[in-house]
């Protein structure tokens, strides 16, 4: 690590009533499994794994309909709007009627979710997903996937209808699920498609079982794999891109790609630890997400970001740099760095309030209040959040909480009937 570099430029500004931060973007979401959170705990086979919590998950993808998805994406927005989120990557993938052909207005699912955003003024990146097939050796996808699916003429229809939706508090970008999900032909049709500013995310490298099955019928790995077949650059995420060799880091870093890291979802599914250290010392780009919403909180999304390197290592303090040696400091401005790569916008007028009479900032200065608001707890210490400008979130509630909530209470009896 160098012996000196440029401080960091402060984040934290005090204001009357607390301390001025800006709000952070979530990465990755998928708005749908909000509802079965807590619901995957029990044990389903010995070996249980992200493979067979899927099956927990299909069975409540089966469930839903627009209306339900307008109900718990509004849910989940307000939340993570009170936890200090501005912005949200909704990762969306459930297209279809349950049996897998489209609803007569083909975009109802995606509108559920573009309302559920508007409704509750988060700015949203809405990434419809191209599914194709059930994995790298291109067999079909199973019944259960079935409302997932396009072929890339149906896939460019629906990514243009949306593209009309773009405006103010709306982004429309491209997710290619995972290379399981898109063979190579098809993810080249529809890369060449986009428009140049097009924003594209793809889930990679998740678990060791797709790193084998990439390397036994690809002879690479993912990572190794995409960056040698597409053009990886600014306008890429690659979502936990978690089993890495050296070459797929540096060759990310040097990409100028962003790895969406959601460390509360991957410890949840037994995902595995990134190797933040070694990234950062690359020069890598990265933001968080809460993916599964097992937690709807960016405080513990960087908190466990942290400590799974802790424990890794068994070492302490562990995302600094010569800018920083304060750990909250550095991941907040990792986040700040990556907002605009992988969201679309540009940085605009989304702040959080922090309550300046929260007991974990007593005595706190600027320079400390990052590492105090990461690390004291959980205690909530949101006071207020505006984005675009306009105060959405005051005394720690959303304006529609009341009412947000009353319809995802409702909409739960009926997902659980």
């Amino acid at each position: 690590m160098p012996a000196t570099a440029t401080p960091l430029p402060p984040l934290v500004q005090p204001v009357a009533g607390g301390w001025r931060v800006p709000a952070i973007a979530n990465l990755h979401s998928h708005a749908f499994q909000r509802a079965m959170a807590g619901m995957a705990e029990r044990q389903t086979h010995p070996e249980d794994s992200f493979w067979t919590w899927r099956e927990t998950m299909y069975r409540m993808a089966a469930r839903f309909d627009p209306d339900l998805l307008h109900a718990v994406a509004s849910q989940l927005y307000v939340e993570m709007l009170e936890a200090g989120y501005g912005s949200v990557c909704e990762f969306h993938y459930v297209h279809h009627q349950p049996d897998g052909r489209p609803y007569a207005v083909h975009t109802a699912m995606a509108d559920a979710l573009l309302a559920a955003a508007r409704d509750t003024g988060i700015r949203i990146t809405l990434l419809p997903v191209l599914y194709m097939t059930g994995g790298f050796d291109g067999h079909a996808l199973g019944e259960r996937q079935k409302r997932f699916g396009h072929d890339v003429d149906s896939y460019l229809r629906l990514f243009d209808a949306l593209r009309a939706h773009t405006g103010d508090g709306v982004r429309i970008g491209c997710a290619l699920h995972s290379l399981r999900a898109v063979p190579e032909v098809a993810m080249r049709e529809v890369l060449a498609a986009l428009p140049a500013d097009a924003r594209i995310h793809i889930h990679v490298a998740e678990q060791i079982g797709e790193v084998q099955d990439c390397l036994a019928l690809r002879d690479a790995r993912p990572v190794e794999w995409l960056l040698g077949h597409a053009d990886v650059d600014e306008r890429w995420t690659l979502v936990h891109a978690t089993h890495l060799d050296n070459a797929e880091l540096a060759g990310i870093a040097a990409s100028g790609a962003t790895v969406a890291i959601c460390p509360t979802t991957e410890a949840n599914l037994g995902d595995g630890l990134f190797r933040l250290r070694d990234y950062l010392d690359a020069g890598g780009s990265w933001g968080i997400g809460s993916d599964s919403h097992i937690s709807v909180s960016p405080v513990e999304e960087l908190r466990w970001l942290e400590y799974g390197q802790r424990l890794d290592t068994r070492h302490r303090n562990i995302a600094v740099s010569a800018a920083s040696t304060s750990v909250g400091e550095t991941l907040l401005h990792g986040v700040m760095a990556s907002a605009a790569r992988s969201t679309g916008f540009e940085p605009g007028d989304d702040h959080v309030l922090l309550d300046g009479e929260a007991a974990v900032f007593a005595g706190a200065t600027a320079s400390d209040v990052a590492d105090r608001w990461i690390f004291s707890g959980n205690v909530p210490c949101v006071r207020e959040v505006e984005v675009a400008g306009v105060t959405l979130v005051s005394e720690g509630r959303h304006r529609d909480r009341d009412a947000v909530a009353g319809r995802y209470r409702q909409a739960l009896v009926r997902l659980l009937a």
